[in-house]
C-alpha cells in the first residue's frame, strides 16, 4: 500500500460516511499513520521500529508496506492541516472496537520495540488513546468474543 493511497483521509474530513468495505481500508490507514507517527514520537526513527511496524502491518492487514511508506507517513508535514489526534478523533466512531484495540495494542508494541520507551513516546501513546477514546479493556487488548 503506497502512502498516496490514503484516500479515506479526505473522505472522512469531507464528512463522507464509511461503508463496511471502506472500514477495513480505514483501519489500515489508521494503523499505518498511527504506528508511523509513533516511530517519530521521540524524534528519532529507529530501524528496529520501522521493521516492527512492517511486521505488525503485515500481521494485522495482510499487506506489505515498504520502509519508505512508513518513513513518509511518519513525517510531521503530512499533518499540517489536521493533526493525527484530530484525524483519529474524526474516525474513531467509524472503527470497530476491535480496530481500536488492535491499534492501541500495536502502538504499545512499536513503542517497546527499541527497548527504551521515552517520556515523549508515553505522551504520544496517551494522546492516541484519548483521541480514540480507548477504554481500559481495549488498552488491555480485551475485546468481547475475541479469544485467540
Amino acid at each position: 500500500m503506497a502512502i498516496a493511497d490514503l484516500k479515506n483521509v479526505l473522505n472522512i474530513f469531507g464528512g463522507a460516511d464509511v461503508s463496511e468495505e471502506q472500514q477495513n481500508e480505514l483501519f489500515k490507514e489508521v494503523l499505518l499513520m498511527t504506528l508511523a507517527r509513533a516511530a517519530d514520537a521521540d524524534i528519532n526513527i529507529q530501524t528496529v521500529e520501522v521493521e516492527r511496524i512492517q511486521e505488525i502491518l503485515k500481521e494485522r492487514t495482510g499487506e506489505e508496506f515498504s520502509s519508505a511508506d512508513i518513513r513518509v507517513a511518519a513525517r510531521a508535514e503530512l499533518y499540517a492541516e489536521a493533526t493525527l489526534r484530530k484525524y483519529l478523533g474524526s474516525v474513531r466512531n467509524k472503527l470497530s472496537p476491535a480496530n481500536c484495540a488492535d491499534t492501541i495494542q500495536a502502538l504499545a508494541d512499536v513503542l517497546r520495540s527499541d527497548s527504551n520507551v521515552s517520556v515523549l513516546e508515553v505522551d504520544f501513546f496517551d494522546r492516541v488513546a484519548k483521541a480514540l477514546h480507548a477504554t481500559p479493556s481495549q488498552i488491555a487488548g480485551l475485546v468481547p468474543g475475541d479469544v485467540d
